[in-house]
């Protein structure tokens, strides 16, 4: 099988899988596993074009071309191929749990979610396999309207409002911000294709370079940056796993993902450091990590506290990727895994708490550690991942993420970078410390969630663990980016 049926298949696997999820949908056991089957042969053709040796040099696949010199194109590079195998490896692990979930709180609507997360996977794949702007723009739209009836599927008023909030900041930031970003790139360049190295050098001021970096990094609002993050807090209304798939194998993946491959792909890394835009980038990155930390200090509720800890930890790859060293991109990219690993673990932890003992609030989980080990043990993993602790993968990407900062000489970085961690420890630290240490007062007497969920969230804290162990992977890919100093 060729390169190029692979990556049209990562595609085309997901987006068949849900016609095929809802032709079965009377059927709930072939549903599922269709489901499972679904994501397992995503998963299997993105390991395979791993191992594919021509696949980053081949030309791009042109699906269409809507007008002259604009063609919807597929590449692969290795930070597409990257977020590829996340959110591929994160899906399987995720339909086990929400299938579990789902049925263990008599969730209504079982076959439209599974429709919406499959659309959503085929979206996400579409994004990572982008050729350039253009296409990655229908599929940044694509993912974000078929995430939409996830974030509304109880269908209250707190769904309605919370998807109000999620589709209202996301399409108006994209279309105002986003699409107009890339109008004017294709007017000054003629091209939106991406190119190793960027592809505005020469056509651009220096202001106009701030502008235009400005109009992205608002623009792809799914990267939460403030004060274009309200939605992602507003989303928590959903299911566990749909917050599942919001913070760690799609959504907010896509943002910072669109983010880096903008920064390295559409710009370029000599040309932000000459102009020094990419240091207002960092300046608003950690404002966004400082503040977004401080607001999760106060938040009682669990998946409030965890999506205000998304909006901060996002923002560390995005402020180390706009550092544009070696090293701080290889954080950047690192982080990505890291994060990913990690909060969904942290989701899955909440979601099997409310399966199992229906609470939602940190001050009500006295004791509920010594009730459900193996999902609080998970959860205390993740914290370390967040904190950046070892043995977990988040100790690694803090560490690039600092080493680079020092070799561009930016030592408040280096503060922020101290003071967030300080922060991360302050509002994860007293949830392990009351789950594990204070009486119970949970009135909890059924033990862990049902058996696939706790697998589910050990497996991803496992990930944690072994990409803090074997971290070549993501590191051998970061090392492939075109970063100045190589």
């Amino acid at each position: 099988m060729s390169t190029y049926v692979l990556i049209e298949l990562a595609i085309l696997i997901p987006a068949c899988g849900a016609l095929f999820i809802a032709a079965s949908s009377r059927i709930p056991n072939l549903r599922e596993g269709v489901t499972i089957a679904t994501a397992a042969s995503l998963l299997a053709v993105v390991a395979a074009l791993y191992n594919r040796a021509d696949l980053f040099t081949l030309p791009p696949i042109v699906l269409a071309q809507p007008l002259r010199g604009l063609e919807l194109q597929l590449s692969a590079e290795p930070l597409g191929l990257l977020f590829a195998g996340i959110a591929s490896l994160l899906w399987l692990i995720t339909s086990v749990y929400t299938i579990s979930y789902m049925r263990s709180n008599n969730e209504s609507h079982h076959t439209r979610l599974y429709v919406c997360f499959a659309i959503a996977l085929a979206s996400t794949m579409g994004i990572a396999f982008s050729g350039n702007l253009i296409t990655l723009f229908l599929f940044y739209e694509s993912l974000t309207l078929s995430t939409y009836p996830l974030v509304t599927h109880k269908q209250d008023y707190d769904a309605i409002a919370g998807g109000r909030y999620y589709l209202g900041i996301l399409i108006s930031t994209s279309v105002g911000l986003l699409l107009p970003a890339i109008i004017w790139t294709w007017h000054a360049t003629g091209t939106t294709t991406f190119n190793a190295g960027g592809i505005l050098s020469g056509h651009i001021g220096n202001g106009g370079v701030i502008v235009l970096l400005l109009l992205y990094a608002f623009g792809i609002g799914k990267a939460a940056l403030m004060p274009i993050h309200r939605w992602l807090p507003e989303a928590m209304v959903a299911p566990t796993p749909v917050s599942a798939l919001l913070h760690a194998v799609a959504v907010v993946k896509a943002g910072v993902f669109c983010m880096v491959k903008v920064l390295l792909y559409v710009f370029g890394a000599d040309m932000l450091l000459d102009c020094g835009g990419n240091n207002i980038l960092v300046a608003l990155a950690a404002f966004t990590i400082i503040a977004a930390s401080l607001i999760a200090l106060k938040q009682d509720n669990l998946k409030r506290r965890l999506a205000y800890s998304t909006v901060s930890q996002l923002s560390y790859i995005t402020m180390a990727a706009a550092i544009l060293t070696p090293l701080s991109v290889k954080g950047a990219v690192f982080h990505i895994a890291a994060h990913a690993f990690g909060k969904i673990t942290l989701f899955f932890g909440a979601g099997a708490i409310y399966t199992a003992a229906h609470k939602t609030k940190v001050s009500e989980l006295g004791g509920i550690g010594r009730r459900m080990p193996w999902t609080m043990g998970a959860f205390a993993v993740a914290c370390l991942s967040m904190i950046g602790l070892p043995p977990a993968a988040g100790m690694l990407s803090k560490w690039f993420i600092m080493q680079g900062a020092f070799a561009a000489d930016n030592l408040p970085v280096v503060g922020v970078l101290l003071l967030s961690t300080l922060l991360n420890a302050s509002y994860f630290v007293p949830i392990v410390y009351t789950a594990f240490f204070k009486p119970d007062t949970t009135n909890h007497r059924h033990g862990e969630a049902p058996w696939p969920m706790v697998v589910a969230l050990c497996a991803t804290a496992l990930l944690t663990v072994a990409l803090f162990i074997w971290p070549q992977i993501p590191l051998n890919l970061a090392a492939q980016l075109p970063v100045k100093g190589g």
